[in-house]
């Protein structure tokens, strides 16, 4: 039977959006797994930023607009999923998920989450299925399902590790091209470019990651 994996981008590019090495990698590793994949992004409002410079423009872009770029068009709305119609979530890193579906990076362990992703992992969470975050993406999870105690990793960041620890969980040094896994909790995390490193490396964690997730579903 086909497993139908939803993936939560928040953009495209790394600097305001989705990660686009760790977006691509993912859907590659669902695609040569056989797994049916279905996007998703907020329809928020995302400050934009220069990525030649680094520097913000002053212009405000959205997110699911911006996200259809690498989801080729096949993307929904975060707030139409449904966990009854999804076998497994991923969510690739980049810092939209640190701005758009979360405020981490301004607000720190004190971040909101978006109120349709913050849903749809707990429900994920609740009906027992499996959640796998790359890079910064697993502060996400941490904000929202903290109270279950879930071992993550961004990578070996003192400061983000802290941060995620004074939500409720545990944090596991992680080289980039290795994952840490919940079994209790269902959960998948990999640091890809929260460490400096090449694609190919990235792409050999987060085939792992791919891998372990797809493993725990039924």
């Amino acid at each position: 039977m086909t497993k139908t994996v939803g993936v939560v981008l928040s953009g495209c590019g790394y600097l305001d959006g989705a990660e686009i090495h760790e977006s691509v990698c993912v859907l590659a590793a669902l695609d040569r797994a056989g797994a049916a994949v279905r996007c998703f992004a907020p329809d928020v409002e995302f400050d934009v930023v220069d990525h030649r410079t680094g520097k913000p423009t002053g212009e405000k872009r959205n997110a699911l607009v911006e996200a259809a770029r690498i989801a080729r068009g096949e993307i929904e709305d975060v707030a139409a999923a449904r966990v009854d119609d999804l076998d497994a979530l991923l969510m690739p890193g980049g810092f939209g998920a640190a701005k758009v579906l979360c405020d981490f990076a301004s607000a720190g362990a004190g971040c909101e989450v978006d109120n349709d992703v913050a849903l749809l992992l707990r429900d994920m969470h609740a009906a027992g299925k499996p959640i796998g975050a790359t890079c910064i993406a697993p502060v996400v999870v941490a904000r929202v399902l903290g109270e279950m105690q879930p071992t993550l990793t961004i990578g070996d960041d003192a400061a983000t590790a802290t941060a995620v620890e004074s939500m409720g969980c545990h944090h596991r040094n992680c080289p980039v091209n290795d994952i840490v896994v919940d079994q209790q909790n269902k959960l998948v995390t990999t640091p890809a470019y929260m460490l400096q490193t090449s694609v190919a490396h990235v792409q050999e964690g987060i085939d792992k990651a791919v891998a372990a997730v797809l493993a725990m579903v039924p």
